[in-house]
């Protein structure tokens, strides 16, 4: 049994130094929640009555929105009908709001180039670099040839990835061989040709912020995070409001496609638009209609057919299950969307969070300084186990939380705050319990060095007991509630959690350890313990008398 309690004793020890070093050597450390660090709070209601799965679907869009501004941990949730977005560490708060309140909405833009991949991200200075390799090459008389490479302009087009430049085509050189000898003459430059700058406009993204439904704009698709495409589009022709619904279907083994139904009122204008993309219009030159929302390309199918019927439209392509799913789910919610009104907006500054952090930070301390001194004066060497033990639970609870934070963006709040202070409690109580237990057995007579063992059978069970009552309270605060409470009942869950695993596997050898040693079994008043009335002080034969 002994050894069996040093095993576990040691066991524990070296996972908390190991847990404790891993966190620091990785640079891990809480993720603190908004009301630690500052940011922004809003809650938004629906203007009119909604579905779950619509207002699920907004809360997705929501979260895409907070994404894109680069927020560590945002926490969106469904409160009711409302939703609760709180965005901690942000730097523009009006600007989060804004996005964050925005209704979603479906725009169908056709488009007017494909971006080549190789002008992603170039700046002016590789925009003339490429304008300077530019060439015309004209094949020249018998046994001659000349070439003539046009000037590096200030205002010259670009190529696009197969040579073309971007715009409008330069007239080919022309040549006169009537008389032996070549001529090579360059045609003249387009009568409109766009500068640099405008160049570069139509090649870079263009900022949410700028992207107007009656204008030009340049926007990305996306896989996940990673840009895949890039498109110069024209101005809004149609929003979500012309469909009825999308759904995923099963095109063929291991094919999906996406069919789509017009609402009959809007399908004459449908059609219009499809007509020209059809034709190659000069409003929708590549027969490309994109389909956009929240500013980026969900996709970007190419006409092909003239005129469709209400229900007669499909979008194929190289869909996965998952993807024609996603689609589906954006063309329905595009067409039905959830509009929502800020009803509370929280902003908490920078220096407010860290005065609550250091209020939390200095209550906990001085708490933990008050029970550590309580604990020395009534019980001794068993109140420095109960400080070790909760010292240990501490390097449990700091590996865990930290390693949820960087891992799961699982954030720490002042509610989380008060449930691990909460749990310091908790985790006194298990061993007051024990330490009563055997306070009461030697006041019986009995020694400690024989009373240690049953006491701790019967404190367990009473510890296990209070143990499962906390954590059946924070189990139900937990899936009843959101924000805030959700935090505190979560902490608190997992600060008795470990309170039981430190209790079995730290407290417990420890204490046998320092009550059965030679040095300390005949000196109860070291562990605060009443000397046993009317018998020896060991009755196992290895005692004196009282």
């Amino acid at each position: 049994m002994r050894r069996n309690g040093l095993i576990s004793l040691i066991f524990i020890v070296v996972l908390a130094v190991a847990g404790l070093s891993a966190t620091f050597v990785a640079d891990n450390e809480p993720l603190l929640g908004l009301d630690l660090q500052g940011g922004v709070s809003v809650v938004l209601q629906p203007t009119e009555d909604t579905t779950d799965e619509s207002l699920g679907q907004a809360i997705e869009i929501i979260r895409q929105r907070v994404d894109s501004l680069g927020v560590a941990e945002p926490d969106i949730a469904r409160q009711g009908d409302a939703i609760v977005v709180q965005l901690p560490g942000i730097d523009d708060r009006d600007r989060a709001l804004e996005l964050v309140g925005q209704t979603a909405e479906l725009r169908f833009r056709p488009v007017l180039e494909n971006i080549p991949q190789q002008l992603w991200g170039i700046d002016e200075e590789g925009l003339e670099e490429l304008q300077e390799t530019t060439t015309t090459t004209a094949p020249g008389g018998e046994g001659s040839t000349t070439t003539t490479t046009a000037p590096a302009e200030e205002n010259g087009a670009q190529e696009n990835g197969s040579g073309v430049p971007l715009g409008e085509s330069a007239a080919p050189a022309q040549t006169d061989d009537t008389s032996g000898e070549t001529t090579t003459t360059t045609a003249p430059p387009p009568i409109s040709t766009p500068s640099n700058e405008e160049l570069l406009e139509r090649v870079e993204p263009t900022p949410p912020e700028d992207a107007v439904a009656d204008e030009e704009v340049t926007l990305s698709q996306y896989d996940g995070d990673t840009e895949i495409a890039r498109f110069r589009l024209g101005p809004t022709e149609a929003t979500g409001e012309i469909l009825t619904t999308a759904s995923a279907e099963l095109q063929g083994v291991g094919t999906w496609q996406v069919a789509v139904e017009i609402d009959g009122d809007s399908l004459d204008q449908f059609n219009e638009i499809a007509s020209r993309c059809f034709n190659q219009d000069p409003t929708c030159p590549t027969g490309q209609l994109a389909i956009v929302l929240d500013t980026r390309v969900q996709s970007a199918p190419a006409i092909q057919e003239p005129t469709f019927g209400a229900s007669g439209i499909s979008i194929t392509g190289d869909f996965t299950e998952g993807e024609a799913k996603d689609l589906a789910l954006v063309l329905r919610y595009g067409a039905l969307p959830v509009e929502l009104e800020p009803q509370q907006t929280q902003s908490v500054s920078a220096t407010i969070g860290q005065d609550a952090l250091d209020a939390g930070v200095s209550a906990g301390v001085i708490g933990l300084a008050l029970v550590a001194l309580y604990m020395l004066v009534y019980y001794r060497m068993l109140g420095l186990v109960a400080i070790l033990s909760l010292a240990l639970s501490g390097a449990l609870l700091w590996t865990v939380v930290a390693y949820l934070g960087d891992s799961q963006g699982l954030a720490l709040t002042l509610a989380g705050v008060t449930g691990l202070i909460v749990s310091i409690g908790v985790a006194v109580d298990s061993n007051v319990v024990f330490y009563e237990h055997l306070k009461e057995a030697v006041s019986r007579g009995r020694t400690m060095r024989t009373a240690i063992d049953s006491s701790f059978t019967s404190a367990f069970s009473t510890i296990v007991k209070a143990d499962v009552a906390s954590l059946i309270g924070a189990g139900i605060l937990y899936w009843l509630t959101v924000g805030p409470v959700r935090g505190f009942a979560f902490f608190l869950g997992l600060g008795t959690l470990i309170d039981l695993v430190a209790s079995w596997f730290f407290m417990r050898p420890l204490s046998l350890m320092l009550v059965k040693s030679e040095r300390f079994q005949n000196r109860p008043s070291l562990f605060g313990m009443p000397s046993p009335r009317g018998e020896t002080l060991a009755d196992d034969g290895e005692g004196v008398p009282a």
